[in-house]
């Protein structure tokens, strides 16, 4: 069972890797391969840990999941709402109204 736990992490590896630059080769974002990847490893990386659950097996993984969570959290767009005056950006003219329509 250990050498087919450790073969199925190293395909899942492997796999991630050819994902990875498939998604790049596909869509040219390069944020998308990225998310692809560290999909992948966490999921090797889970498998590995099914194998042996010692604590450096597990500190690795959670090393993984934490970078993974900080890379996707700069992947997204701020939640936070632009500065004042520039909502619609320079040179927008004036912001629509209750009475008029946006074109």
């Amino acid at each position: 069972m250990n050498s087919l736990l450790e073969t199925a992490a190293l395909l899942v590896t492997a796999a991630g890797l050819l994902s990875a630059l498939a998604a790049l080769a596909g869509t040219r974002r390069p944020r998308l391969a990225l998310r692809v990847l560290l999909d992948f490893l966490t999921a090797a990386g889970l498998l590995r840990l099914s194998h042996d659950p010692a604590w450096d097996g597990i500190l690795l993984v959670a090393a993984l999941v934490a970078v993974r969570k900080i890379a996707v959290f700069g992947m997204v767009p701020s939640a936070l709402p632009p500065p004042a005056g520039r909502e619609r950006g320079p040179g927008a003219g004036p912001a629509p109204g209750p009475n008029r329509s946006v074109r």
